[in-house]
């Protein structure tokens, strides 16, 4: 019954007709103004199921609009951008150099591990893209006073020798006592993101009696997290300063 339903009967009723009034005229039983007649019925009768398919096709592409919209609309409630992402040890230093390459504005490094910039290689990948980029206007480091041997043995020598040194302030010499480290800068686009890492394993190795970066979290400029980050060193900066 589904399928007598379906069937186009206006198409079936023309087919029929048109049949009749061909085989009428090869008998010679029909002239060929019934043909005309018979086609122009033909006509009439497609034009009618024209008209009474439109409505319903409408009917079906608003209904198959109104599928698709809601299917979007759940795909976007169940997807949710991601506020940090973990970088591993085989990304570190591509990432690390790319993050200094694309900092803006001023940038702040806060209780970082300065025995990475023991070699003149990781210095280059780490801080050196920031120090020689026109687009930083300044580089703030707040470190724990325990650090300034490092300080004045692994990075200041490099320093020295790299154009855009001068935008590198004094550090802020404070005692720490969070088990984080983290970078903060501007994004080509005007937000903040960081670089956070933890003291301690696995996000740091310990190396020959030496911490290494191992991990790192890139907080996208969207997180909470952020503002958080830059509250802390705010509160650590004004510490110093008092």
């Amino acid at each position: 019954m589904r399928r007598l339903r379906e069937l186009e009967w206006e198409a079936v009723a023309g087919i029929i007709a048109a049949a009749s009034a061909l085989v009428l005229h090869l008998l010679h039983i029909a002239e060929e103004s019934v043909l005309l007649a018979v086609a122009l019925v033909i006509l009439a009768l497609l034009l009618l199921r024209d008209l009474r398919r439109e409505p319903r096709e409408e009917r079906q592409f608003e209904h198959v609009e109104a599928e698709l919209h809601a299917g979007f609309e759940r795909l976007e409630r169940q997807i949710r951008p991601v506020d940090a992402a973990l970088i591993g040890p085989q990304a570190l230093r591509r990432f690390s150099r790319q993050f200094a390459a694309r900092a803006h504005g001023e940038m702040v490094w806060f209780n970082v591990c300065l025995s990475m910039f023991r070699t003149q290689e990781l210095f280059d990948v780490l801080l050196r893209p920031a120090v020689v980029s026109p687009y930083v206007s300044s580089i703030r480091f707040v470190l724990d006073p325990r650090d300034r041997e490092l300080w004045d043995a692994y990075v200041v020598p490099k320093l020295q020798a790299c154009d855009g040194r001068t935008k590198v302030n004094p550090p802020l010499w404070v005692p720490i006592d969070e088990p984080v480290s983290f970078v903060l800068a501007e994004t080509p686009t005007g937000g903040v993101e960081a670089q956070l890492s933890f003291w301690g394993e696995p996000f740091m190795s310990r190396a020959t009696g030496v911490d290494v970066p191992r991990y790192l979290f890139h907080v996208h400029a969207r997180s909470e997290l952020v503002q958080r980050l830059a509250d802390m060193e705010r509160a650590y900066r004004l510490r110093a300063r008092s």
